[in-house]
């Protein structure tokens, strides 16, 4: 965070929580396992990226999004909704892409009225 202003080419103040995991991870879930995780904001181009940094690209594709409310504690009530009763029952199964939570307007860091878009990759059911 102490760095952001850093980045010269930003399309909006949104902040990304960027999480890539192994296409196992979900397969047999265990909340020990290991995953990859960026703090990010979105840019026009990679082409001014401070040398401190290094730029991701999160692949196109379907997403699922879901509006988190609460505080960050809260946030496994969120995802075992997403995982263990959303995502069953529908026609979708998760794809192997980066998960990502976008912070923006409505986030107020450990409040309870704070708000969060949680993008879940998808792809349909074959």
């Amino acid at each position: 965070m102490p760095y952001r202003q850093e980045i010269t080419n930003v399309v909006s103040n949104e902040l990304y929580s960027v999480q890539i995991m192994s296409p196992l991870y979900f397969k047999s879930f265990n909340p020990r396992a290991e995953f990859e995780k960026w703090a990010a904001m979105e840019v026009e181009h990679h082409d001014n990226i401070p040398t401190s940094m290094e730029a991701i690209t999160i692949p196109s594709g379907l997403y699922a999004v879901f509006v988190h409310k609460g505080r960050a504690i809260d946030g496994p009530k969120t995802f075992q909704y997403i995982f263990t009763k959303w995502l069953p029952a529908s026609n979708y199964i998760l794809d192997d892409r980066p998960h990502f939570a976008i912070m923006g307007a409505n986030y107020k860091h450990n409040d309870p009225e704070s708000e969060e878009e949680l993008w879940v990759p998808i792809a349909p059911k074959q």
